[in-house]
């Protein structure tokens, strides 16, 4: 499977209100409304579109112009290069109401692709907890206005409920990023919300039942306890990479559904999407700079190799323990662009890729150095000698990775 994001479409300039980046719903919300009217089909409980409808708004259509009643067209962008088998399967687990758990490694897309999913079903990314080992169990249950709280005890007034809780009572997606990062004690706090379906909170019981708080969109019962609305459910993203994680618990594996999201498998597709998220954030950066298809042929290459261990030709590779991802791959580009663009002195663009590599690979592992100098012994220096002249240049570059 593989899959990475590709939110270049009217990401360009800033967003509603001057935002440096616009969020999902607000960047393609007229294709969000285009697709409602447009397939009029079943939903599931609370959802905005039709499963169907959610499935092309994250693949696209094909470059397709679709007609909604009333005459309306228009082409759905494609948001998400990788297995559109893998987006339907994410769609029916959240149309089963079944929490739904991204793993792979970083830059992989994960996240967008969350976003893309949430924004699609109920109209909002934003009911988002972000894993850290600080995340502590209220971040993702409810806390106190303690103001409120000691001026008028436990009330629905004084409540503060979390993107979480705010999401079962709305009967909306919930996401949870990084959620191996936060202590198994907080994981574990998911356990019987995914299964029960309902979240005690035992400082109203007893009260008017009017509502678990200002925010949280529904009531607590008597006895203190805020039930799930329909359509409500929980997206998670976990990186395999990630070091000092807390293991998942057995029993809160199972209330997930698994889908691994990889890297892209395809050469052209990963450099067109590099392309496409570079120029956009050099147009961001106010750069008028192009880089040249060469060149970033040349460095996504570089970053497949790398990546799997194995070199397009067949030739071993020792992979850096980096993770040479399609994002970083971006960063690198838009950054020998803006590089070009404000500091150029007339040099070949194509001279600062070694050290920007080299930046890239020392991330993790500063032996990582010495796998670099040994993939342009070997592949670069192979590709030099039978005649590309690009990587010619590249290998006579070699002296400035150290």
């Amino acid at each position: 499977m593989s899959g990475v994001g590709d939110a270049t479409a009217g990401a360009t300039g800033a967003g509603p209100g001057g935002r440096q980046v616009a969020l999902v719903e607000d960047r393609y919300a007229a294709e969000l409304e285009f697709l409602a009217a447009y397939d009029d089909g079943p939903r599931p409980p609370a959802w905005r579109l039709t499963p169907r409808a959610v499935v092309l708004f994250v693949c696209g259509s094909g470059g397709e112009e679709l007609t909604a009643p009333g005459g309306r067209r228009t082409t759905v962008t494609r948001k998400f290069v990788g297995d559109r088998a893998l987006v339907e399967r994410c769609v029916v687990t959240l149309a089963g109401e079944r929490g739904l758990l991204l793993v792979g490694e970083p830059g992989t897309a994960k996240s967008m692709l969350s976003e893309l999913l949430a924004a699609a079903v109920c109209g909002t990314s934003t009911l988002t907890v972000q894993g850290t080992a600080g995340t502590t169990e209220d971040q993702l249950r409810y806390g106190w206005n303690y103001a409120m709280l000691l001026a008028k005890g436990p009330s629905r007034e004084a409540l503060v409920p979390s993107p979480v809780l705010t999401a079962m009572t709305r009967g909306a997606v919930a996401r949870v990023e990084e959620i191996t990062r936060c202590l198994p004690e907080v994981q574990d706090s998911l356990v019987s919300l995914l299964s029960e379906r309902r979240m005690a909170v035992p400082e109203l019981a007893g009260g008017d039942g009017a509502g678990a708080g200002a925010g949280a969109g529904a009531g607590a019962g008597a006895d203190g306890t805020v039930h799930a609305a329909p359509g409500f459910t929980l997206i998670a993203t976990a990186n395999l990479r990630d070091r000092g994680v807390s293991e998942m618990s057995a029993a809160l594996k199972r209330r997930f559904n698994f889908e691994t999201v990889g890297p892209i498998g395809d050469l052209m597709e990963e450099t067109a999407l590099v392309r496409r998220q570079a120029t956009a954030a050099l147009e961001r950066g106010g750069a008028e700079f192009a880089l040249d298809d060469a060149v970033l042929e040349a460095l996504v290459t570089a970053f497949r190799d790398l990546r799997t261990g194995r070199s397009a030709e067949g030739w071993e590779v020792e992979r850096p323990s980096t993770v040479m991802s399609t994002a970083e791959a971006v960063q690198v580009a838009a950054s020998m662009g803006l590089g070009a663009a404000y500091l150029g002195d007339g040099r070949d663009v194509l001279r600062t890729l070694p050290g920007h590599l080299l930046g890239t690979v020392r991330k993790d592992d500063p032996a990582d150095h010495a796998r670099l100098l040994g993939y342009w012994d070997g592949p670069v220096r192979r590709r030099a000698e039978g005649g590309a002249a690009l990587w010619r240049t590249l290998w006579d570059l070699r002296d400035e990775l150290g």
